[in-house]
């Protein structure tokens, strides 16, 4: 069993099954490539918080009408705070006006209801850089879900700036014996998700226990794994069946 730090009240959340677990996909592929995979998005009962359109980067050049397609068949499955557009914050690097730029575009073009802005800096000297950006951005429409993808567990000022933080993004060996920071425990479920690539099918349940425990209330994981330029988030997991079912009827034990 790997080696955690449990947030008070972690242990009855998993018993009672309060809070149910819910997916939140990275970054599929462009459409074109990977149709069966956004298509599955949109099955009934598919237990999605969000996925996130990722053009180029960001929205790319021009719209796409094979992400408008995409795009708009998850909006009418499931409404438009399901559907993220990726922002690359590139570990604060990126202008806020390049930001911005990219987010209306992604606004215009595919009617996204929120944003994922990748690599986000963690660093409390960030936090005020950040915060701006994200405020920005949720002025662009009403109910505007934010998602930060720091991919560690970020200072706790981040807790402030949006709606849910990535507080882990990486493989499974490093998951398996993977802690939370003491302040996750003052903040619900809803506030992080976790990412994790090269989780073996044999290990599924237990990869989904540690989401329990460690208070996440968002999740995805994999088979694939990222080695040179592959994206593990490209394509869906071999056991895509399996994790719908286990995640939708909150199969826990």
């Amino acid at each position: 069993m790997p080696h955690l730090t449990t947030p008070p009240g972690a242990t009855a959340a998993a018993s009672t099954g309060a809070g149910r677990l819910g997916l939140g996909v990275p970054g599929y592929a462009h459409p074109l490539l990977a149709p069966v995979e956004w298509a599955e998005l949109t099955r009934p009962g598919t237990p999605l918080h969000w996925a996130v359109l990722n053009v180029a980067q960001g929205p790319g050049g021009r719209p796409d009408p094979h992400c408008s397609q995409a795009a708009a068949r998850l909006r009418t499955a499931g409404g438009d705070s399901r559907l993220l557009g990726h922002l690359a914050m590139r570990d604060g690097t990126r202008s806020f006006g390049e930001l911005v730029s990219d987010a209306h575009r992604f606004r215009d073009w595919y009617g996204v209801g929120g944003f994922y802005l990748a690599d986000a800096p963690a660093g409390k000297a960030e936090l005020d850089a950040v915060r701006r950006v994200t405020e920005t951005l949720r002025s662009l429409g009403d109910g505007m879900r934010i998602v930060l993808g720091c991919g560690t567990h970020p200072h706790e000022g981040y807790a402030e700036t949006a709606d849910q933080l990535v507080t882990f993004s990486g493989a499974w060996a490093d998951y398996r014996w993977s802690q939370v920071a003491e302040w996750t425990a003052d903040h619900p479920a809803e506030l992080f998700c976790h990412l994790v690539h090269g989780v073996p099918r044999t290990h599924l349940e237990e990869a989904v226990r540690i989401a329990r425990w460690q208070g996440a209330g968002t999740l995805w994981f994999t088979d694939r794994r990222g080695a040179g330029d592959r994206d593990p988030w490209a394509s869906m997991p071999g056991y895509w069946d399996e994790i719908v079912s286990r995640i939708g009827t909150g199969v826990l034990e």
